[in-house]
Parts: C-alpha cells; sequence; structure tokens
C-alpha cells in the first residue's frame, strides 16, 4: 500500500474534483493561518481555526490522513509560538495555544470516530448489497416459483378483528359475504420471479391474477388467514390454483411469516407444481386396486390347484379300493372279508378328502385349524398306510428310525398332506429315474426342548444342483404334469405354524427333506 492511498481516500471518478477542491481549500487555510498567527499582530487564539482545517480535509483523507494533518497542525501551532514569543512568557498566548491545541485534538478524536463509523456504515451497506444481489439471484434463478407479496394491510386488519375478540376467520367470513374478497385486495405483490410468471402464465403482479388464482382456493385463503391470526410462522398446504390460462393446477403452497409485524411488506410465497406427480400417485392407485383384483383372482386359482392337488391322492386311494373290491366281490365265492377291508379304506380315503376340504374352507374363511395333540410314530404309520398302494405299485421300501419323541400339538390334516406330498415326490423321483432298489427313510429326532425334526430321504437321483433355488417356487416344475405347488404348499403351510421346510441332497445320494415343527406351535399367532 502507497503512502498515497493509505492518506487519500480512493473515490469514484465523479467525485474526485468535489475532494480536491475540499484537500486544495484545507491546505490553503492551513497556510493562512500559519501566516496569520506568525506574522501579523492579530492577538487571540488564531490557532483554533486549524479545527476548521482538519474538518475541511476530513472530506479528502483518511483516518491516517486526519492524524498526521492533525499533528502537522499542532507542529504549525508549536512553530509559530516559538517564533512570535521567542525568549519571553506570555500566559495570555500560553493559554491561547493550549486552548488551540485541546481544540484540535478534541475535533480530530471526533473526525476519526466518525470516520470509523463511516467505515462501518459503508462496510455493512456493501455486505447488505452483495446479500441483496445474491439473494436477488437466488430468487430469480431458482425453478421453484416465488413471489414477494405486500401483507401488511392485510396483518393489520386480521389483528384489528383479534383484538375485537374473532378468532375464527372462517366463522367470520360466513357472517360477513365479501369478507374473503377484501381480504385478497389487501394483498399486493411486489415481485416475482421466472418460475412465477411460468406457473400462472403471465407476471403475477398483474391485475386480477392474484384474485383469480386464489379464488379457486378460497377454503385454503381462510385457513392461510387463520394461520397468521394465530401467529403461525409457516403455512404449507396443496392448494389448487387457476392460471391466467383458465388451467387448474395443483401445487405445494408454502408461506413463511416474519416474527416482526413490520416486516409482513415482504413475505416470501413459494409453489411447486405438484399436478403430475398427484396424476401419477392416481394412477399407481387405480393400477394398485386392479392388481389386488388380479391377486385375489391368482389367489383363488392357486387355492383351486392347491385343492385338486391335495385332493388328488384319496380320491385316486378311493378309485383303486373300489376296483379292488369289484375283483374282491366278482370272486366265486366272493371274498367279503377282503371287501370289507377295501371298503373300510374308501371310507378313510373319504373321511380324509372331507377333511382336506374341511381345512381349506378355514382358510378362506381365516379360521384356525384345529390343533390336536397326537404322538408323532402314530402318526407316521397311519400316514404310511394311506400310500400303502403307492408304496407297493412302485416297490418302494420305507424304513423309519425313531428316535423318542413328545407328543407334538399341530393340525392333524396339514401336516399328513405335507408328509404325503414329500413321500410322493419321493417315489415320484425314483420311479422316473428308474432306480432299483427303491426306499425311503423317515427319521424323527428332537432338534431341541422345544423343536421336532421330522426327515425324508430317499435313495433316487437327487436334487440337480440348476433347480435347488427354485424348489419351492410356486408353479415351477419338473413332471411333465405337474402343476409347481406341492412344495411351495408344503413351504407355506409348516411356516404358518411356526414351523420350516428345507431340501437338498444327502452326502450318501439322493434328496433329504427336513420338517422341523414346534411342539407347542402358537397356533393363535398364525
Amino acid at each position: 500500500m502507497s503512502i498515497a492511498s493509505a492518506i487519500f481516500r480512493s473515490r469514484e471518478p465523479e467525485g474526485g474534483a468535489y475532494h480536491i477542491a475540499f484537500g486544495a481549500t484545507a491546505l490553503a487555510l492551513a497556510a493562512t493561518v500559519f501566516y496569520v498567527d506568525t506574522y501579523t499582530d492579530i492577538e487571540g487564539a488564531i490557532a483554533v481555526l486549524y479545527a476548521i482545517t482538519v474538518l475541511l480535509a476530513a472530506q479528502a483523507i483518511t483516518r491516517v490522513g486526519l492524524i498526521t494533518l492533525s499533528c502537522l497542525c499542532g507542529f504549525l501551532s508549536l512553530v509559530s509560538y516559538a517564533l512570535t514569543h521567542a525568549g519571553e512568557t506570555d500566559l495570555q498566548a500560553m493559554l491561547r495555544l493550549v486552548v488551540a491545541l485541546a481544540a484540535l485534538v478534541i475535533t480530530t478524536m471526533l473526525l476519526v470516530k466518525t470516520e470509523t463509523a463511516r467505515l462501518a456504515l459503508l462496510s455493512i451497506n456493501a455486505a447488505l448489497r452483495e446479500s441483496e444481489g445474491r439473494y436477488r439471484s437466488i430468487f430469480d434463478r431458482t425453478r421453484v416459483a416465488l413471489w414477494e407479496r405486500d401483507y401488511s394491510k392485510l396483518h393489520a386488519v386480521l389483528m384489528g378483528l383479534k383484538q375485537q375478540g374473532i378468532v375464527d376467520v372462517r366463522a367470520h367470513a360466513r357472517a360477513h359475504p365479501g369478507f374473503t374478497e377484501r381480504c385478497i385486495d389487501l394483498i399486493t405483490v411486489v415481485a416475482s420471479n421466472e418460475a412465477g410468471k411460468e406457473l400462472l402464465g403471465c407476471d403475477a403482479s398483474a391485475t386480477g391474477t392474484l384474485k383469480q388464482s386464489i379464488t379457486t382456493a378460497s377454503d385454503k385463503f381462510l385457513d392461510m388467514l387463520q394461520a397468521i391470526m394465530d401467529n403461525r410462522r409457516v403455512f404449507e398446504d396443496k392448494v389448487l390454483i387457476r392460471t391466467h390460462g383458465g388451467d387448474d393446477k395443483l401445487v405445494l403452497l408454502s408461506i413463511s411469516f416474519p416474527e416482526e409485524p413490520l416486516a409482513f411488506h415482504r413475505v416470501i410465497v413459494s409453489m411447486v407444481d405438484i399436478t403430475q406427480r398427484e396424476l401419477a400417485l392416481k394412477a399407481l392407485g387405480e393400477a394398485q386396486a386392479e392388481l389386488t383384483k388380479a391377486s385375489k383372482a391368482a389367489a383363488v386359482g392357486v387355492m383351486s390347484a392347491s385343492l385338486a392337488h391335495e385332493l388328488n391322492q384319496p380320491l385316486g386311494a378311493i378309485v383303486v379300493n373300489a376296483q379292488t373290491l369289484l375283483r374282491w366281490l366278482d370272486r366265486d365265492p366272493p371274498d367279503l372279508a377282503a371287501a370289507r377291508r377295501c371298503a373300510e379304506r374308501m371310507v378313510r380315503d373319504s373321511q380324509r378328502a372331507s377333511d382336506i376340504i374341511h381345512n381349506t374352507r378355514s382358510l378362506l374363511a381365516r379360521r384356525d385349524g384345529s390343533t390336536e395333540t397326537f404322538d408323532l410314530d402314530a402318526f407316521i404309520e397311519d400316514t404310511l398306510a394311506l400310500l400303502e398302494h403307492e408304496l407297493d405299485r412302485s416297490g418302494t421300501k420305507v424304513r423309519i428310525e425313531r428316535e423318542h419323541t413328545p407328543p407334538v400339538r399341530a393340525v392333524k390334516i396339514e401336516l399328513q398332506q405335507v408328509l404325503i406330498n414329500l413321500l410322493t415326490n419321493a417315489i415320484q423321483a425314483m420311479d422316473e429315474a428308474g432306480i432299483e432298489n427303491r426306499a425311503i427313510i423317515v427319521r424323527t429326532e428332537s432338534q431341541d426342548a422345544g423343536t421336532i425334526r421330522l426327515t425324508i430321504r430317499d435313495t433316487g437321483p437327487g436334487i440337480a444342483e440348476a433347480i435347488r433355488d427354485k424348489l419351492f417356487s410356486p408353479f415351477f416344475t419338473t413332471k411333465a404334469t405337474g402343476m409347481g405347488i406341492g412344495l411351495s404348499i408344503c413351504r407355506a403351510t409348516l411356516e404358518a405354524r411356526g414351523g420350516s421346510l428345507t431340501g437338498d441332497n444327502h452326502p450318501q445320494g439322493g434328496a433329504v427333506f427336513s420338517i422341523l415343527m414346534p411342539v407347542h406351535p402358537e397356533v393363535e399367532r398364525a
């Protein structure tokens, strides 16, 4: 920084001549005061006029310059006193010198303080201009529709009503027709950005535009008036507005109200057009409704397929027993004992088909099946008896490996259908692979104090790696005539009762399916 820039103020070009004139006048006055004080016989505190010199120079120089000039004027006063009173002691002259120096010091101190305040004010004004510039840039360039509106008159009216004891704006509007229109007329638009003009289709300050956009949302406008009366800082809501072209748009309106009543002359209002979003949400809702209908139809289809799948085995058993019954009756003489056993098996299978239908109806009615406590080993024996014909036909031997397990409590028909499905799948898998030594090992064991494991292992080809991840997927099957819902239903049935079903390959060959069942399932929760 140069000495000149430290002493003299930097000024705009148009003010240069003005400051030069002040500087030149101050220097001329300082020279005149020194001459009069030193070389004339005028008695008096002529040196006091140096304060005027400093005042004039203050218009053109900085604080450093003021202090420098003040020191120079003080030095000239001392030089003048020394030249005019050399070797003499004049009390009056000395008092005049002290008064002049005091005036000069006080004037300089005041001017320095004033200059400091002036510089602070200039800094504040510069910061305000910069802030205003940033605000205006953001206001104009943002893609959110923004307005500056003057709510001062409206605020005064609402506060006046509040002082009169009126606290419900809607009730007051119903009792005074035209109140809403008068309130709208009290609002004026100070400024709007380009996004606001695009949203409404014209400049929002145009006559009638504000009233047209608000009138379509008069209920929301009354809510906004209530927010002002309640001294709330923010009002936000979805509002239907009408553009200059007559189109209705749904916008998200947000208004930030100031804390000070005097600041209501500039209230920021923002609007975000959400018309397309709401239309998309409406379309999504309609699509979800259609999907719900389709899901219900699919659920009915799955239930029908499941029912057909589960009834296929007992009905097939009834047919086989009926054919066997006829053969026993066609003998000469008829084997009535064997025929009786066939008839009993037909009754048993018919009852099981009835139980399946009853359980399915319970599921459709969202009623829990009837649980009962039973011995697992006896349950397995009964289930294998139902598959007697299938096992004999395929030449499959079944070995049961028992471990002492506590009685279980479950919906018996459901667990029986799961076990029949797994045994039937094992038989069919070995049939398709042409396995000669066909065997199924059914093993029961206690997993822990509250869980029992039931495993079904076969000596078939096992589960192919490519289909292992899809094993329990609905409608996935490797059978030519299969529907692919058996394993899916089995897993869903067990999981609904707190159990689980997994499938994998056994290290010694063949597939193995593991059923985990809680001893006392929380049927009510399921």
